[in-house]
């Protein structure tokens, strides 16, 4: 299977966008929507002419399938880009990241219209892929609003900054004078849960999803543009959970699946022009999203139970309150020899959170049963300016493209205590205090913090002959938190012969450690021994994480290299890309380092570090994990006009990726107990090198016939490790392949009537072993599957384009 991979593989599928074909005959390779703006700053080259592999998403190949949601959408598109879905992991089910080439979700960098987007408020700190990275929200922009979505797929920071290490993800807004279009859709899963506990299964018809969204252009002059959209989505909540043992016969007490999500979401994206040579533009994005997703249950004879209140148990439940915004003005234009790009853009990401039917056990009888439990913000501003101008170099083939720029950047970030319930004591029989589900956070967790940066980069982009182009850039950054930073960047590309060339790269990266990472804290209290003592996550460079040898947090610093060839003939082309990923230093989230006063000698040692400050357990952000990850992505796209039987567009493509962790961070404190506590242990050293597929691949076809079209798509999946303590309880998903199909019939030009499937024959990771459970059985499935763990769903599309 690995042989076959490699020979398909690809990093973004059909980010060759299906669609895109659909619009041009065999023969035009020069479609306006091949020409890309990410990666290069050298105006009108098209994705096989770049010098770094650039692969283009249109809005057809986004909105036709069943997912509204961007990042599952662009996961079914682009095999080295994964969104797993997890559950029963807080606020992550709310916001779940994505991951490019098996990194980190903040290791990609996500723009807005070519400017940096910024990061959700949310850092995952619970078992998910992700855990303790805090990134860019793909969700919060719905994919109406969208004319494309640009990927690189190379390291790039030494062009765009911090966090481009595996790559950037360019999402572009539509520029539209005139039309528009309406859109609604029905969905629901129609699937048999089969799980370990439950091996006869059941029938389940639940995540029932509606869609509605509206776009619309407007002329403003000559040649100005104003394009609004409108999009709402409302999506019930799925149950895959295992039945529980507690019963006989097993009922499901739990609630593991999709959380329930409603989001409205308003966008204005225009220009206008200033002159004959000068433009000004802007955009406007707010998305107002609400979400519940449930802990794990509380029978009725839990400890934490109040049978007063809770007579037959209780399953909490965690309401997410989100808005984002975003926010640009800038001008463009001609000065001379000079193209000038001035912008300002603002980002910002609120999440309050809530709990509801649970209790703080702590309060005995009198507990309330719902909580605000405080919430979490963080801003970004950035002012930037861009120059680009032609420079004639003597012995080069054609003119070289100077580029040089300067950006200034504010970030902030808060954390706001939950009312006095959901994290007090209330002295009930020695019970532990908090919202059950999720504790509040509570004053001493509150932070208002804030930095900024500055940066100056140059980039040079050379034909030195007809067919070697080469380009260079360095980019140096200042952080008002942690100091200095430069990275560098050379790329090239050799045209062997017409339509066939090679391309490759090499540079260094990093990614500067989030606020998020820096500041986030949140504790919990509970009685032990009668005494009331705090367990939780600490800033590094708080008291009790330095007495545990914490330092303040630096950047993860990264090296790429990467060597590709590209190859296109009429309507056949292919790509190949190998690439190798370094990077040194990551920051994770510790293990719980845990301190017993009748323990072992290292648990007392512990303990009595930790006793001054009334905790006896910590974690913390570190930095100190090295990983190597390598890979290759292929694609193979073919298009066939046939006059009798439609059009064509074939894509097989696919993507192998190895990750291996090389070194594991430490502490001179804890290095010096008589049994050092692991700092990065065994679930999350695996998660890093099996917790995302090695081999991904979509075979995709995309057929149109006068007023018919119709898409099949397979998508194969390689097995992902679901690690546990010890090895015997680790278990798979299994290799799978999942196929979606979708059918349509347009009237009259503009009303398209689509029905698909998507997961067509019902396909399920492996169950969760019963012997890995808990009583209550939660976990039907691994949270780490890359394609979730729902089943079937059927749905029904109708669109208006005027």
């Amino acid at each position: 299977m690995r042989t076959q991979l490699l020979l398909l593989a690809a990093a973004s599928a059909s980010a060759l966008s299906v669609s895109v074909a659909q619009a041009q005959t065999a023969d035009d390779q020069t479609a306006v929507e091949e020409v890309v703006v990410t990666g290069t700053r050298t105006a009108g080259r098209s994705r096989l002419d770049t010098v770094s592999p650039v692969d283009v998403v249109d809005s057809k190949a986004l909105t036709r399938q069943g997912s509204t949601e961007l990042a599952q959408a662009l996961s079914t598109l682009a095999p080295s880009l994964n969104f797993p879905r997890p559950s029963a992991v807080d606020g992550t089910d709310s916001v779940r990241p994505a991951t490019l080439r098996g990194l980190a979700p903040d290791q990609t960098l996500v723009l807005l219209n070519g400017k940096r987007g910024h990061a959700a408020a949310l850092v995952n700190v619970n078992g998910s892929v992700g855990r303790g990275s805090a990134a860019f929200d793909l969700n919060t922009i719905p994919t109406a609003a969208l004319d494309r979505v640009e990927i690189l797929r190379e390291g790039a920071a030494a062009q765009y900054g911090s966090d481009a290490i595996a790559g950037v993800v360019n999402l572009r807004l539509r520029e539209a004078r005139s039309g528009g279009g309406a859109t609604a859709s029905y969905g629901l899963y129609n699937t048999e849960v089969k799980t370990a506990r439950d091996t006869d299964g059941r029938k389940a018809k639940d995540g029932v999803t509606y869609t509605a969204s509206v776009w619309q252009g407007f002329g403003i002059g000559e040649d100005g543009y104003l394009t609004v959209t409108a999009d709402w989505s409302k999506r019930n909540p799925t149950n895959r959970s295992d039945v529980s043992s507690a019963f006989s016969p097993g009922v499901v007490t739990g609630r593991y699946g999709d959380a329930e999500i409603e989001s409205k979401s308003l966008f204005a994206n225009g220009g206008v022009p200033i002159g004959e040579t000068w433009k000004a533009y802007g955009w406007l994005g707010y998305q107002h999203r609400d979400g519940e997703s449930a802990a794990f249950p509380r029978l009725s004879n839990n400890a934490a139970n109040i049978l007063s209140i809770y007579p037959n148990g209780f399953l909490p439940k965690i309401v997410t309150d989100i808005d984002d915004y975003n926010a640009a003005f800038g001008a463009k234009g001609e000065a001379g020899a000079y193209t000038i790009d001035a912008s300002f853009t603002y980002g910002q990401n609120d999440i309050d959170y809530g709990v509801k039917d649970s209790l703080n056990a702590s309060y005995g009888p009198t507990s309330p049963t719902s909580f605000k439990a405080g919430s979490m913000r963080y801003r970004q501003a950035v002012a930037s300016l861009d120059v680009t101008r032609p420079v004639t170099i003597a012995a080069f083939a054609q003119p070289s493209t100077l580029a040089f720029g300067a950006e200034y950047r504010k970030e902030s970030y808060d954390i706001v205590a939950g009312e006095q319930a959901s994290w007090a004591n209330g002295g009930y029989n020695g019970l532990a205090a908090g919202a059950q589900g999720f504790p509040g956070f509570r004053p001493s967790n509150a932070v208002d913090v804030s930095r900024d940066n500055y940066s100056f980069y140059v980039d040079l982009d050379s034909q030195v002959t007809d067919k070697l182009d080469v380009d260079v850039a360095a980019r140096f950054e200042d952080y008002s938190d942690f100091g200095t930073k430069t990275t560098g960047k050379i790329a090239a590309r050799y045209d062997i012969a017409d339509g066939f060339a090679v391309r490759g790269a090499v540079s260094t990266g990093f990614r500067a450690p989030a606020l998020q990472q820096q500041y986030f804290t949140a504790t919990s209290t509970n009685i032990i021994s009668g005494t009331a003592t705090e367990v939780g996550t600490f800033p590094a460079t708080s008291p009790v994480s330095a007495v545990l040898g914490a330092k303040a947090l630096e950047p993860e610093e990264s090296k790429n290299y990467s060597l590709g060839l590209v190859y296109h003939r009429g309507p056949f082309e292919v790509t190949v890309d190998a690439y190798q990923i370094d990077i040194d230093n990551r920051i994770v989230l510790s293990e719980n380092i845990q301190g017993s006063a009748t323990g072992t000698a290292t648990q007392q040692a512990i303990y009595t570090l930790l006793q001054p400050y009334g905790v006896t357990t910590a974690r913390f952000f570190i930095n100190g994990v090295d990983t190597t990850t390598k890979g290759v992505d292929v694609v193979v796209r073919y298009r066939l006009d046939a006059a009798e039987a439609g059009r064509f567009d074939l894509t097989l493509a696919g993507n192998y990726n190895e990750t291996e962790v090389t070194r594991l961070p430490t502490t001179n404190t804890l290095s010096s107990l008589p049994v050092p506590p692991a700092l990065f242990a065994r679930v999350n050293v695996l998660t890093f090198e099996r917790g995302t597929p090695r081999t991904k691949f979509v075979a995709s076809g995309d057929w149109s016939k006068g007023p018919w079209g119709a898409t099949l798509k397979l998508t194969g999946y390689g097995t992902v490790l679901q690690p546990n303590a010890t090895a015997s309880l680790d278990y798979w998903t299994g290799r799978k392949a999942v196929i979606d199909l979708e059918a349509r019939r347009t009237f009259a030009d503009k009303l398209t009537w689509a029905v698909g499937a998507n997961n067509l024959f019902d396909e399920y990771p492996n169950r969760t072993p019963a012997a890995v459970n808990s009583t209550s059985g939660v976990v039907g499935f691994p949270n780490y599957s890359p394609f979730g763990f729902n089943g079937r769903f059927l749905y029904t599309r109708l669109s208006y384009n005027w």
